[in-house]
């Protein structure tokens, strides 16, 4: 797999993804996009995790932010030691670009710390303070730990912290874990694939938001607008009634002779599946 441009409304700030690894990810999240693509599982993302050694003769170049591991966890219980050198090491042979990791076991992340590139950031996923059951990933107060150690660090290493998908949680507590974390950004954003996660209230999201900026810049995913409500100015799928990211455009299909109506990529890929039964 080819060093990959990054597209779309993950994180706009990162120019580039490159995984090297494939098997499945031990944490086996209920949302994970990988896991619950309606086209199925890729051949690569089944199985025991392992090292495609050919990813490790990509050229990275210079002057890219590069997501590492986008379709995996790195720092995973389930990734073997001898899995996590060599691709720490391929980013160090490159070290003119900016490396972005994110685990949500940051606490075993911080054990290779001296083996890291020497310009990364470091991020994990805390979806709410409460208890999720559908992952084996570690609780989130223990990824709120983890983090620490990089807050901590006599190194200057910038954290981020994402919040999607978004769940229902305690006002106090999430805020005060993330005010100690003290990153350098949170990201917001709601459940894209509508995988029926018990979501928070609009009221409370803004009071999260309100308290948290107060300490450090927040970055709000236009997917969040489903949940908030606030989709004025918003381009609809009148399908999916989904507000579009801002890369997103409408576009219709051709079908014997005639156009249908404009829709959102999504809801275009189910159509054409529709007319070829």
């Amino acid at each position: 797999m080819p060093l990959k441009k990054s597209h779309g409304n993950m994180y706009p700030w990162v120019t580039h993804m490159h995984s090297h690894l494939g098997g499945e990810c031990p944490h086996k999240c209920g949302y994970c996009y990988v896991q619950t693509n309606p086209h199925g599982v890729a051949a690569r993302w089944k199985g025991k995790p392992r090292l495609i050694k050919d990813e490790l003769e990509v050229r990275y170049g210079t002057g890219k932010t590069i997501f590492i591991e986008h379709m995996d966890d790195l720092f995973a219980v389930g990734i073997e030691d001898n899995l996590i050198y060599p691709i720490l090491a391929h980013c160090r042979t490159y070290p003119r670009n900016t490396y972005v990791f994110q685990s949500k076991n940051p606490g075993r992340a911080s054990i290779f710390l001296s083996l890291f590139p020497s310009d990364f950031m470091m991020g994990t996923t805390i979806e709410t303070n409460r208890i999720y059951e559908d992952t084996n990933a570690p609780e989130s107060k223990d990824r709120y730990r983890g983090m620490l150690y990089f807050r901590k660090s006599h190194i200057k290493i910038p954290t981020f912290v994402t919040l999607e998908p978004i769940m229902d949680f305690d006002l106090d507590v999430l805020a005060g874990w993330l005010k100690e974390i003290n990153p350098s950004f949170i990201n917001i954003g709601a459940d894209s694939k509508r995988c029926g996660l018990p979501e928070p209230p609009r009221a409370k999201i803004q009071a999260l938001i309100n308290e948290l900026r107060t300490s450090t810049e927040i970055k709000i995913k236009s997917n969040l607008d489903r949940v908030t409500g606030e989709t004025e100015g918003k381009r609809i799928c009148p399908r999916c009634k989904r507000p579009l990211d801002e890369d997103e455009v409408l576009m219709s299909l051709e079908h014997r002779g005639q156009k249908t109506g404009k829709f959102c990529s999504r809801c275009l890929k189910d159509i054409r599946k529709m007319l070829k039964r």
